[in-house]
């Protein structure tokens, strides 16, 4: 019964007696359809076998025409009265409503034109869906030689947005263009047999003798398609793009750089926080972390200060692995021991399970720490929590339960594999990219699992507390460096002042930020609006609160933009004090 009346409550306090869901439903089914039909890899993560074997059109052309169809869906929107609608429909209504505008805005930068940064690109992009794709049967690997196929074409338009990005001086600083330059070359003089777009004929089930020869196919297509456009990027960088490269560092100097660096600090935040506030907020984090980080540090028994004790963990052997199965190994153990803690914190887990996996060899060398690579249920294929393997000096032991905590579980696989499994929700959420409830949630995952009892020593506490100061710096380092004008040398100071990071990765993370400007501030800010909403909760229901609703709450409509968020957890909250204990 108590369920029963929080699910007619929660969202329901201006709920219309008769309420008409029909044109809003008609809506969502034919924008789910739309953005389906835009994105093949994401379609066939849905089950759709006629996706598998295409990519989406990334040409200016095809985005003119996305720009009419948003507009269209946004004014049949706009005439759907909202008084009239339910609860959950109205939820629908109000995320399509900020989905679209984001859209629209994106379109209006013509963000296109930075067709890649140091951590991602349209270059790697099929590399990517290949560690995750699975052949199971012949057809399955043709469209996978069909998708190969596809490639080149997708080269040659995603190459025009970036002649148009040095034509109109919107560019990629040359620090940047000249690591994706590295990883060009490398990938267009790479052994065809060894390529990563071969990797899915790896295992598969397919009667061997076919299997032989429709990887002869594909290695064809690799190395008479798609390597001469990989040598033509390589050219392009080198001989038109460097030469074009911003002379600065910070995004807001390019042609309409402030308007747009202040359009992605709300959109990767979803919140209308000015980048001189991130920056405040910034150093505020970084004064509260760093005092925490000197009461773990007295527990140790360590005498000297902040600096020394971060210098005598660099050097300490006890706290690296030695073998690259070793660091694996103690990752899984890790996650593991957080699956053993899981049920007393959530009311609903996830069916897909997920993997311990290295970082593949061809691009781990710049490549994060770790990452998820999500999982498709649809096609049987489990997340994978990616643990880089390589200068295992640089790959702290003390930092890798906090670090599997958000990678993993509780982290990102356990909030993307529930939003995928959830029932009757839109594709357009349950696929939704809202780096702030993503991101936030992963940073809030690693401070619960200091509350799940994951952190064994001092030594692991301070890890933790150096993974957040690590997200604190960014807010500052970000906002540093494309809006102040700061250095690189400047931005670096916060990380190696404060936080154990290691001097790799505090370069690879200062690669990404230069390269990839507003989304590292969304980790903070939406974890402190996930522990503001705890904390309200706690305060107002008091011996009532239950973590274990508390976070279904927070995770079982998907993804959500903080304005949403804020409203479904307060109407959660009413909720549950109103109902009978």
């Amino acid at each position: 019964m108590r369920r029963l009346i929080l699910a007619l409550t929660l969202w329901c306090a201006a709920a219309p007696a008769m309420a008409d869901d029909t044109a809003l439903n008609r809506l969502v089914a034919d924008y789910d359809a739309y953005v389906l039909s835009q994105d093949p890899v994401m379609a066939g993560r849905e089950g759709d076998p006629r996706a598998l074997g295409r990519l989406a059109d990334p040409s200016a052309g095809a985005d003119v025409l996305r720009r009419s169809s948003y507009e269209e869906f946004a004014a049949r929107l706009a005439a759907i009265e909202p008084g009239a609608l339910s609860a959950d429909a109205r939820l629908n209504r109000d995320f399509l409503a900020w989905t679209l505008d984001r859209r629209l805005k994106s379109l209006g930068f013509d963000e296109a034109r930075m067709a890649f940064n140091s951590d991602w690109g349209f270059d790697q992009e099929l590399g990517y869906v290949a560690s995750t794709t699975r052949l199971d049967t012949e057809a399955d690997a043709e469209a996978w030689i069909a998708r190969l196929r596809a490639l080149p074409k997708f080269y040659a338009r995603s190459l025009d947005n970036a002649r148009r990005g040095v034509k109109t001086r919107f560019t990629q600083p040359r620090s940047t263009v000249e690591s994706v330059l590295a990883r060009a070359r490398t990938a267009a003089a790479a052994p065809v047999e060894t390529d990563p777009l071969l990797k899915p004929f790896e295992g598969s089930g397919i009667d061997p003798a076919k299997l032989a020869e429709l990887k002869a196919t594909a290695a064809g297509v690799v190395r008479d398609q798609i390597r001469p456009v990989q040598r033509e990027f390589a050219a392009f960088l080198e001989a038109q793009y460097l030469p074009a490269s911003r002379k600065a560092l910070g995004v807001r100097t390019v042609p309409g750089g402030e308007a747009y660096y202040r359009w992605l600090v709300a959109d990767y935040t979803t919140t209308d926080l000015t980048p001189d506030q991130i920056h405040d907020l910034g150093q505020a984090e970084v004064a509260r972390i760093r005092a925490g980080m000197g009461k773990v540090m007295a527990e140790t028994g360590f005498t000297g200060d902040l600096p020394a004790f971060i210098a005598m963990l660099r050097k300490e052997p006890r706290f690296y692995a030695t073998s690259r199965q070793q660091l694996l190994e103690k990752a899984s153990e890790i996650t593991k021991r957080i699956d053993d803690k899981l049920p007393s914190q959530f009311g609903t887990l996830p069916r897909l399970t997920f993997g311990v996996r290295p970082v593949a060899a061809e691009i781990e060398e710049r490549y994060t720490t770790a990452r998820y690579f999500q999982g498709a249920p649809k096609l049987g294929i489990a997340g994978g929590y990616m643990v880089n393997t390589s200068h295992l000096d640089q790959r702290p032991l003390y930092e890798l339960p906090a670090l599997s905590a958000h990678e993993s579980v509780p982290g990102h696989h356990l909030q993307i594999a529930l939003a995928q499994e959830i029932s009757g929700l839109p594709s357009f959420r349950r696929n939704a990219d809202v780096t702030a409830f993503t991101e936030g949630w992963g940073l809030y995952a690693e401070r619960l699992a200091g509350e799940m009892g994951i952190y064994r020593d001092p030594y692991e506490r301070f890890g933790e507390l150096s993974m957040e100061m690590w997200r604190a710096c960014r807010l500052v380092a970000d906002t540093g460096i494309h809006w102040k004008g700061w250095t690189l040398d400047q931005a670096r100071r916060c990380f190696t002042d404060n936080s154990a990071l290691s001097p790799l990765n505090i370069d690879v993370e200062l690669a990404r930020y230069l390269s990839w400007p507003g989304q590292a501030l969304a980790y903070k800010v939406g974890q402190l609006k996930i522990l503001e909403l705890r904390e309200r909760a706690k305060t107002r229901l008091g011996p009532r609160y239950d973590p274990r609703r508390f976070h279904d709450a927070v995770l079982l409509a998907g993804p959500l933009p903080m304005s949403l968020l804020e409203a479904r957890l307060q109407a959660w909250i009413e909720a549950e004090a109103a109902s009978p204990s």
